[in-house]
């Protein structure tokens, strides 16, 4: 796919170093940004008789700082030259993922800098909300240096799932300008079925076709965790970039029980491309 608008999540707590990634990666790859500055609001606390009053005061401040982080974003994209629009998001954590969710519909990927992603609360709900409320596929960049635009190699873990198909179709614009690509298989089973006879061997070859440079990986992960094991060989090959699909089990397992995506996305220090 390609991405001609890419959606840029700005919290008001901070985003001056975000942005200023954001822009390197958007105008490497011609791509119009959407802006979206995001407040959310969390429930005065007070007595029933102070609440009304607590409630709007509080209120008036975090939209009244909201308007100045929007216009503060404003100017430097501005002063920039990039192709772009700025949108605000004023919202409550109940409905904080249903209206990130509605603006992810209409880009074709959503970009997440460290300052973000940094913020626990605030990180959660952008995940679950354009992960599972909208088609998009999500680029996470958890370190404060800029994103490489153009990555030399990659790692893309394979699994055979629908998930794993997905995140590969929707990353093929940056797999086919990489280098490398490591289709990554951890502890793979050889079946007529699922990965194959030769697991790998068939996602290879359909990648190979759109002009991708790959390179088939089959490591054991010695009795650790999976998402230890695609960190560690993310290591090993020097990967710019890890692409994989989310959440291969039900959802209300991985709340429950964490899993590989879960936890790649709390502790991935490399950036991360994920689509569900």
């Amino acid at each position: 796919m390609s991405n001609r608008t890419v959606m840029c999540v700005f919290s008001v707590d901070g985003w001056d170093q975000d942005i200023k990634s954001a822009c390197e990666f958007c105008e490497a790859r011609g791509a119009h940004m959407n802006a979206v500055v995001l407040c959310v609001s969390i429930p005065a606390v007070a007595t029933f008789e102070a609440f009304s009053m607590a409630w709007i005061d509080q209120r008036q401040n975090e939209l009244e700082r909201l308007s100045e982080e929007m216009s503060a974003v404003k100017s430097f994209l501005e002063r920039t030259g990039l192709s772009s629009d700025v949108r605000d998001i004023y919202t409550e954590f109940a409905w904080a993922e249903a209206d990130i969710a509605s603006h992810a519909l209409y880009a074709d990927l959503i970009l997440v800098g460290a300052q973000a992603a940094a913020n626990d609360e605030l990180y959660r709900r952008i995940i679950d909300g354009a992960l599972f409320e909208s088609p998009t596929p999500i680029l996470i960049n958890p370190r404060s240096h800029p994103l490489a635009s153009f990555p030399k190699s990659m790692l893309l873990a394979w699994d055979s799932s629908d998930e794993a198909s997905r995140a590969a179709r929707q990353s093929m614009e940056l797999l086919k300008e990489c280098e490398i690509v490591h289709v990554t298989l951890v502890d793979p089973i050889a079946t007529s079925y699922g990965n194959g006879e030769e697991p790998g061997a068939d996602v290879a070859t359909f990648l190979s076709r759109h002009g991708v440079k790959v390179e088939v990986d089959c490591i054991s992960s010695g009795g650790r965790r999976v998402d230890r094991a695609l960190r560690q060989h993310a290591m090993d090959v020097a990967a710019d970039m890890i692409v994989m699909g989310a959440y291969n089990h039900p959802r209300i397992q991985q709340r429950l029980f964490g899993g590989v995506t879960r936890s790649m996305l709390k502790d991935s220090g490399v950036p991360l491309f994920i689509s569900h």
